[in-house]
């Protein structure tokens, strides 16, 4: 485990303050590479399966769970150490334990566990018991409800009640036919002229949540949204740990076969449809035949690397290399102290110094606008000490982060760790005071664990949605499951996409099997 240091602050006495992980001193990471494997972990692996999926995100473990509980022989592939893909955690020094993204999701997640997953899992889905806003515009607490957010916008916007119920009433009537070529922020101008504060306020949680901005087609909006939009935000009960142990023990009551530290090196092609993968897990690599491949992988990634692309027409290489990646994220994770607490604050807060809203500011580097999750011990009530932790979490532009040397980045990370601690401490006084252990993740971070090229949190453009969508048409037996057009992102969106795609999975072995018995 990588050493820590001190972080003198401008507010207090350098040996009161948290510490901070710095990156000179980590021996792995996004700065050195791998720990060198020697184990076999491919080891008891078959020749052959019906399917093979590549990366275990929410969208990878969902379909493979789908496609092993309807009796086909599935092998889950994962380059980490631990299956989840951006559904993450860790842990740290001091008995900390950070999620990554559980920030929370729509009530649709409940339904979606219950329906693939197991009602245990969905039974421990709850809502949040609060959301705040606080800018220089506006400032109040919300459940983050449809019905709430028209009350907050008729009382503290002063907007027609009638025009704010025909917004959400055209957001409702938006599906993924849409042909419009209306932007979201074209869209806001159509019923909210003028009002840079009620625009924030739609879209700020949403470019949060998926990564957009005002210039992204209308609809990416307006499906994501409405799905958020009516009944508030939930959350796991029990940590990003604990639903990962009730799905791998899911994944094992199905009889998925799945494998962690093992790289895919190639998807393999005979014939003109898929074949198999080429795998090394440590110090073995295998070919694996496969009747079908899904790969949760970027999609860039998927079609131009992993695929010969001499196998695609050259047409859809074209457009495929034409397709823009969304942007990253840059995240803080601030650990209290054993034996100290918090009041409670807020479940999720959306704050910015920024005087007025600019979709595309939320991104710059050292901006002023961020969120933070905070998690208190009814997040993990089965823990016999009770913990708090803080992440912040801002969106993040992989350009302005990737050709930093080793001094700049340590530098960029420990002011992005000062400036999140000064930013708390307007909402919770004294709280450096109570914290022991701060980590800061940038683009570079998230390119090197989730191997999503430049670090994309949140997958492809709006042009990515059907290359992804119609990948088997373009080559027979592979198919993609992951976050693309920036509707299939959020917990939410990837895990359906998996359901999706496993559908299409299925339907793709039966008629194979139905035409090789004829």
């Amino acid at each position: 485990m990588s050493t820590e240091s001190n972080a003198p602050s401008p507010n207090g006495d350098e040996a009161s303050q948290p510490k901070m992980l710095t990156t000179k001193s980590n021996p792995w990471g996004s700065r050195h590479g791998k720990v060198p494997q020697k184990k076999n972990f491919l080891e008891g692996v078959k020749d052959e399966y019906d399917v093979v999926v590549i990366g275990s995100g929410l969208a990878g473990i969902t379909a493979a769970n789908i496609l092993g509980r309807s009796g086909k022989s599935v092998l889950l592939l994962e380059q980490h150490f631990k299956i989840g893909g951006l559904a993450t955690w860790f842990k740290r020094p001091g008995g900390h334990i950070f999620d990554v993204s559980l920030h929370g999701f729509p009530i649709g997640m409940k339904k979606t566990c219950r329906k693939y997953w197991s009602q245990e899992i969905a039974d421990r889905i709850v809502q949040l018991d609060k959301v705040t806003f606080d800018n220089p515009q506006f400032s109040f607490d919300t459940s983050f409800t449809r019905e709430d957010f028209t009350d907050k916008l008729v009382t503290e916007f002063g907007l027609e009640r009638e025009a704010v119920e025909g917004f959400f009433k055209h957001l409702r009537k938006m599906d993924f036919f849409d042909d419009s070529n209306m932007t979201t922020g074209e869209l806001f101008e159509q019923f909210f002229p003028g009002r840079n504060d009620v625009h924030r306020l739609l879209m700020e949680p949403i470019s949060y949540a998926n990564g957009s901005n005002l210039d992204e087609p209308a609809i990416t909006y307006g499906i994501v949204f409405s799905n958020f939009m009516s009944k508030g935000v939930y959350t796991f009960v029990g940590g990003t740990d604990g639903l990962l142990d009730m799905m791998r023990a899911e994944l094992r009551k199905n009889g998925v076969d799945y494998r962690t530290r093992v790289q895919v090196d190639e998807i393999q092609v005979a014939d003109g449809q898929v074949t198999g993968v080429v795998a090394t897990g440590g110090s073995t690599t295998m070919a694996i035949r496969a009747r079908a491949v899904l790969s949760n992988a970027n999609l860039k990634t998927t079609i131009l690397k992993l695929v010969d692309p001499s196998h695609f027409r050259p047409e859809f290489v074209e457009e495929v290399e034409a397709i823009r990646l969304n942007n990253s994220s840059c995240q803080v994770y601030m650990g209290i102290r054993a034996g100290e607490s918090i009041p409670f604050v807020t479940d999720l807060l959306f704050t910015s110094t920024r005087k007025e809203f600019q979709s595309h500011s939320l991104s710059d580097l050292h901006g002023e606008s961020r969120t933070f999750s905070f998690y208190y011990p009814k997040g993990r009530p089965e823990m016999e000490e009770q913990r708090y932790t803080i992440v912040a979490s801002t969106n993040a532009r992989f350009e302005d982060w990737k050709d930093m040397d080793e001094e700049q980045y340590e530098a960029n990370k420990q002011q992005l760790c000062e400036e999140t601690l000064a930013h708390l401490e307007t909402y919770v006084p004294g709280i450096r005071s109570k914290i022991d252990y701060v980590e800061a993740s940038t683009p570079r971070s998230f390119e090197f664990y989730t191997q999503h090229q430049t670090g994309s949190s949140f997958g492809t453009k709006f042009e990515g949605l059907q290359p992804s969508m119609n990948l088997h048409l373009e080559l027979p037996g592979l198919f993609h499951a992951g976050s693309v057009g920036i509707i299939m992102s959020g917990w939410l969106g990837a895990a359906n996409y998996g359901v999706i795609q496993a559908n299409k999975v299925d339907a793709y072995l039966f008629q194979r099997a139905e035409t090789q018995q004829v």
